[in-house]
């Protein structure tokens, strides 16, 4: 099991009601495939950098969760196919030496 921080932009065009629920089945894909969330930051809507799909701003959720690969993946894919995230990073938390 490694730890790892994800970072999502969800579309700004979506009422509060339907961010919930994409970030609530976003999280239930980690869980459901044996990850652990260990700390979730809503960032709220900020400005990109560069337009997305002709959106300027997007809603940012950033997640630290520990997990296996085959947790990672399925996100990868799920999230992929999801219309209502903009994009996505996963980055593995080296531990220190």
């Amino acid at each position: 099991m490694r730890k790892y921080e994800l970072m999502y932009i969800v579309k700004p065009s979506l009422d509060e009601e339907a961010r919930t629920a994409v970030v609530e089945k976003a999280h239930a894909i980690l869980t459901d495939n044996g990850a652990t969330i260990d700390k979730v930051d809503e960032w709220g809507l900020r400005e990109l950098a560069y337009e997305i799909e002709d959106f300027k701003k997007g809603y940012y959720v950033v997640t630290t969760f520990t997990s296996n690969d085959e947790a990672v993946n399925e996100f990868n894919r799920l999230t992929r196919i999801n219309k209502d995230v903009l994009r996505h990073m996963i980055v593995r938390l080296d531990e220190k030496i």
